[in-house]
């Protein structure tokens, strides 16, 4: 207790403004001398965190992030090399299906044919054309859509018929826009839209 005693006393009596001259460092107190010992110990670590060991623990921490990221990136690729064939074989199946839909949309020469072609498939459903209109075609991004105006006669069957065999044409063609009225007891009047879709020839795509 005594050793206790003599730190305190010599602390309570030291005269702390004697700090500020350096000179009497020699005559200050053992206990004052390791409190600034201790003090400047403290100081150069809480520096050294702040000044180092803090940018470090940043740094640390970017590097551990971008190791996570590199990690998941490998392990997409990974996953990537490992089904790449089937990736290919899908990409030459999707090619084969493109250039099969491909054929079914008739060229510009072809529109032609094809309106023989529904003319033909109507009167050999039964129905008879009371009116087919050929608007202006309508300019999409990727390829062109030509639409018929049909007016015909007939009866309900042959209006099934008609449909359906529309439906098996080799060139792709879809039906839009039915308006069915009764003409009399035994035929009806039907007015559809028909369309059928090329693709842009290498000059519209310019244009």
């Amino acid at each position: 207790m005594s050793i206790i005693t003599n730190i305190s006393n010599d602390l309570r009596n030291f005269d702390w403004n004697d700090l500020q001259d350096l000179d009497t460092i020699g005559i200050w107190p053992a206990p004052v001398k390791v409190l600034i010992v201790l003090a400047i110990f403290i100081g150069c670590g809480a520096a050294g965190f702040f000044l180092d060991i803090q940018k470090q623990q940043i740094d640390l921490t970017d590097v551990t992030r971008e190791e996570s990221n590199l990690r998941i990136e490998f392990q997409q690729k990974a996953f990537l090399a490992a089904n790449l064939e089937e990736y290919r074989a899908q990409t030459v199946e999707m090619e084969e299906s493109f250039t099969e839909l491909l054929r079914q949309l008739p060229s510009q020469t072809e529109v032609a044919g094809l309106v023989d072609d529904v003319t033909e498939t109507g009167i050999g459903s039964g129905l008879e054309f009371a009116n087919l209109e050929l608007p202006a075609e309508q300019i999409q991004e990727f390829y062109i859509e030509i639409p018929m105006n049909l007016d015909v006669v007939g009866g309900y069957h042959d209006f099934g018929t008609f449909v359906s065999a529309v439906a098996s044409l080799d060139l792709i063609v879809t039906l839009h826009d039915f308006s069915i009225r009764s003409r009399d007891d035994t035929f009806l009047e039907m007015s559809i839209v028909a369309r059928t879709y090329r693709y842009k020839d290498v000059d519209e795509e310019s244009q």
